[in-house]
């Protein structure tokens, strides 16, 4: 089980490090954990044609593969045909598009916090992701994270875990009481302040920020009381917090 010294300022990669590897790919995710040393990785689900949880950021597949259309009109078989890492350079072509379950057996034992983002809204995509996620064994390890209020609720009133939301202007259906059923806040660099994370800290709501990528960055979010940041490029985040005493 991940753990957080409440001095400490956890450092977690955002798709991997995909800043620095083509994004969601098991290279990325191994990048960051294995060279890097971060504290979790975040990610982002999509189901397949078939039913089939597989890690994605975009709905549709033509940014980061050399396919075109929805993901969600793709079966896993079609999908394992796509190339997941020639757009980002040809040194990195032939990367596929992981399964969900992979991922999984991959952190399993790694003392890593598991951010997982829900991209696909349908409900039977969050009780799936809940499902392969206790089923596995990552009993509170993890966080399920989306921009759709209505998700987060239904989560957290539903299975009883921890999601992590955003402020009222990032959300989608946000209601009165959505901020009621989040463990923690994503605030951007731009939406950033002391202030901020004080009122969310007041409400029992844990604040954490995105992306901090550079040196200045990581000084403003340790300055604003932050205790989580998701990095594109974690290196320079647990250089200034190192430096800091604020991450081992």
């Amino acid at each position: 089980m991940w753990t957080q010294n409440e001095k400490n300022i956890l450092v977690v990669g955002h798709r991997g490090a995909d800043a620095l590897y083509p994004e969601n790919t098991m290279l990325s995710f191994e990048k960051a954990v294995e060279e890097f040393g971060v504290d979790g990785l975040e990610t982002d689900v999509q189901m397949t044609k078939d039913g089939v949880l597989v890690l994605m950021h975009d709905l549709l597949v033509d940014r980061t593969t050399d396919g075109h259309g929805n993901l969600s009109d793709f079966t896993l078989e079609e999908l394992k045909q796509l190339d997941a890492g020639g757009w980002f350079s040809d040194e990195f072509a032939g990367q596929k598009i992981p399964v969900f379950t992979d991922f999984l057996e991959y952190v399993k034992g790694k003392n890593l916090l598991l951010n997982i983002e829900i991209k696909d809204y349908r409900r039977e995509v969050v009780d799936q992701t809940v499902c392969l996620l206790e089923d596995m064994g990552f009993h509170d390890t993890y966080v399920l994270t989306c921009f759709q209020g209505d998700v987060t609720t239904y989560a957290h009133e539903t299975y009883g875990v921890k999601t992590q939301g955003f402020p009222p202007w990032k959300v989608k259906n946000y209601r009165e009481d959505t901020a009621r059923h989040y463990y923690s806040v994503g605030i951007s660099m731009g939406d950033l302040t002391r202030e901020l994370c004080r009122k969310y800290r007041s409400e029992g709501i844990d604040p954490w920020c995105y992306c901090p990528n550079d040196a200045a960055a990581a000084k403003k979010a340790a300055a604003c009381g932050v205790s989580l940041v998701t990095c594109d490029n974690p290196l320079p985040a647990l250089g200034e917090f190192r430096k800091m005493g604020v991450h081992k």
